[in-house]
């Protein structure tokens, strides 16, 4: 029996004879069901469509995952290396053997995790293919979709290998979270949001959202919320969730300077020009 794929959030789903009715995350006023109707795929037919997985170094300690062409949400994953292993961050929805393969020979996986429920993609096949534990935030385990044994719950923050923890900071979802990467940057620390802390197209910005596709805002209080959650930490660059999404340096005062001015927005504060 298939694992059945939801088509719009590339979210999997267990294996079943029939795919769900529905998908519970598109579902959501967070994500959105296509005018057409809601739609399956399975891994067999992605890779007969010719899905393949690009491995691209970012830099070094850090490599990105992405499905060319573009599936679903598109999200670019993240492997994060370090001499004591292997994190792999908001893995995409598709992998084959090639994949495996690719990440084998990069020193394979410690765990998997991801920043919320949109991006849990092929959590649960990587955890299986490299008999790794999934780490999800406690708050936000009613949104698994394939739900399995090597899923492990955490909350607040954990340190997942040396240099490397997550950070609960809520938000978009209630365990909305970031990974904090202290050896990027050059040492100077860096951030791996998702859309936690959402990078903007000019990779000068972030933005807080509780909702990227219906345009729907982030409350002031979400907001404070979690940039109050990664203040203790140092980093100069942020990672969101695509190739593209990089703010590439002075990230830590940026992120708290775009805080203080989406909140003026909020309040209707901000100066008219």
């Amino acid at each position: 029996m298939p694992v059945w794929i939801c088509a719009t959030c590339v979210n999997h789903y267990p294996e079943s004879d029939t795919p769900p009715a529905s998908c519970v995350i598109c579902d959501d006023e967070r994500q959105w069901v296509p005018s057409t109707g809601q739609r399956w795929t399975t891994l067999a037919e992605l890779g007969a469509a010719g899905h393949t997985l690009e491995v691209r170094e970012i830099e070094p300690g850090l490599v990105g995952l992405g499905v060319e062409p573009g599936l679903g949400i598109n999200q670019r994953g993240l492997l994060v290396r370090t001499p004591k292993g292997n994190l792999l961050w908001d893995p995409p929805g598709f992998l084959d053997e090639a994949a495996v393969r690719a990440v084998r020979e990069l020193g394979g996986l410690h765990a998997v995790s991801s920043s919320h429920p949109h991006m849990y993609g092929a959590a649960v096949e990587w955890s299986r293919a490299f008999d790794v534990p999934v780490l999800l935030a406690e708050d936000d385990l009613s949104w698994v979709t394939r739900p399995d044994p090597a899923i492990r719950p955490w909350s607040g923050s954990l340190s997942v290998l040396p240099g490397v923890t997550l950070v609960q900071c809520g938000g978009h979802f209630p365990g909305s979270s970031v990974l904090h990467w202290a050896d990027g940057a050059d040492g100077a620390g860096a951030l791996l949001t998702g859309d936690t802390i959402y990078v903007t197209p000019g990779q000068d910005r972030v933005t807080f959202l509780w909702s990227a596709p219906n345009m729907l805002p982030l409350p002031e209080r979400l907001v404070r919320q979690v940039v109050s959650a990664v203040r203790p930490y140092e980093f100069d660059r942020v990672y969101g969730g695509w190739w593209t999404s990089v703010l590439d340096r002075d990230a830590k005062r940026v992120v708290e300077r775009c805080a203080d001015r989406y909140v003026q927005f909020l309040r209707g504060d901000a100066p008219e020009r």
